[in-house]
């Protein structure tokens, strides 16, 4: 499981994250809610590992093991995996290389994973040359599959994507958790959710994502405050309908 405790951030010398606790039991998936500069991606920044953002206090477990002072590398080796929102042009380094070292074997079946996410044509061009949106983040999703972590991270999914790769996206990542919607009737549903071990958080605006998957937690982070938790439908439903400020309060009073 990941399980953060108390844990505060300090980037640039500003405490940006405040007292946070969060559970992620294996098998489920949260979601992740907040206005802009709030907090949301450097709370999944700090699990990743990223040394400018400075734990002052509180600390972050994984699978038992203690990773508040880990470096990055040794997280993602244990299985932590993350697909950002921007992620930077690499010029000199293919997206075909990529995939091999996020696998860590060079006889992975690259061409088969990259059709999945109909990401053939790019796996010769430089990491996110020229890449649009929408292309970035089935290049993410490739190197995700390929690296197979335990914990997924995802900032922002469906930003920058268009409405006709929106279900590709939405679709992978419920496949890369173990998330797809099953139909009730079918009898290898209960068997299904018991083999279930990928753990997810996802940072969303729009709540497009919650079309492809059965997210288990839907959180909201307001002024760099873990503020409330509940389905994650109903936190949509009422920011939408309230805003995050009156939203927040709204919980937090009937809690």
């Amino acid at each position: 499981m990941l399980l953060i405790e108390d844990l505060q951030v300090e980037l640039a010398g500003n405490v940006i994250l405040k007292h946070i606790d969060l559970e992620i039991k294996p098998g489920e998936t949260h979601i992740l809610f907040g206005p802009n500069g709030s907090g949301k991606t450097s709370l999944l920044m700090t699990i990743m590992g990223y040394p400018q953002y400075k734990v002052i206090a509180g600390r972050i477990v994984f699978r038992g093991v203690d990773i508040t002072d880990k470096p990055i590398n040794e997280r993602a080796r244990m299985g932590i995996g993350m697909a950002y929102q921007r992620p930077p042009t690499i010029h000199g380094l293919k997206t075909r290389q990529m995939v091999q070292i996020c696998a860590g074997r060079p006889d992975l079946p690259v061409d088969e994973l990259a059709r999945k996410v109909n990401f053939s044509d790019f796996l010769e061009r430089d990491i996110n040359a020229g890449f649009s949106g929408g292309e970035i983040k089935r290049s993410e999703l490739l190197q995700l599959m390929a690296q197979n972590p335990d914990l997924l991270l995802f900032d922002e999914p469906e930003s920058g994507v268009d409405l006709e790769n929106i279900s590709l996206v939405g679709n992978t990542i419920a496949q890369l958790l173990e998330k797809e919607f099953v139909p009730s009737q079918e009898k290898t549903m209960l068997q299904k959710k018991r083999e279930r071990r990928k753990m997810g958080l996802i940072i969303t605006h729009t709540g497009y994502v919650l079309n492809y998957l059965n997210a288990d937690k839907g959180q909201v982070l307001y002024n760099g405050i873990l503020s409330c938790a509940d389905n994650p439908r109903d936190i949509l439903k009422c920011i939408s309908e309230l805003g995050y400020e009156e939203c927040v309060r709204c919980t937090l009073a009937s809690n």
